[in-house]
């Protein structure tokens, strides 16, 4: 029996940022639909580092009502994201049968940011 003295720990992540261009919806074998997409966030001035003074931040959505929202949202539109960061692993097609992953935020509310 493993027991544990550590806090109760959480997933959470809050993110503010413009809309990326690219916001995709596509249907999965079980006949649900995922939308991918992505938040722009600006980094800190001390954080920018060579050409790079923006992050793409991978979000996903399974939520159809959720998914209709993004998709009328306009790219570059102030939004701020509320959801769980996942890693997600899969199988690639190749012979060698490589994993492959990816760290995203799944999505569980988005809104308008507030442009004050």
């Amino acid at each position: 029996m493993v027991t544990s003295s550590a806090p109760n720990t959480a997933s959470r992540v809050d993110i503010t940022g413009r809309l990326g261009a690219n916001v995709r919806t596509r249907e999965l074998p079980s006949g649900d639909a995922l939308t991918s997409f992505t938040v722009i966030v600006d980094r800190p001035a001390r954080e920018q580092h060579g050409t790079a003074k923006v992050d793409a931040i991978a979000c996903t959505a399974s939520n159809r009502k959720l998914a209709e929202r993004i998709e009328r949202m306009e790219p570059g539109t102030m939004v701020t994201v509320a959801g769980v960061l996942r890693r997600r692993f899969w199988r690639a097609g190749s012979p060698a049968g490589q994993v492959g992953s990816t760290t995203e935020v799944l999505v569980r509310s988005v809104k308008l940011a507030s442009t004050s």
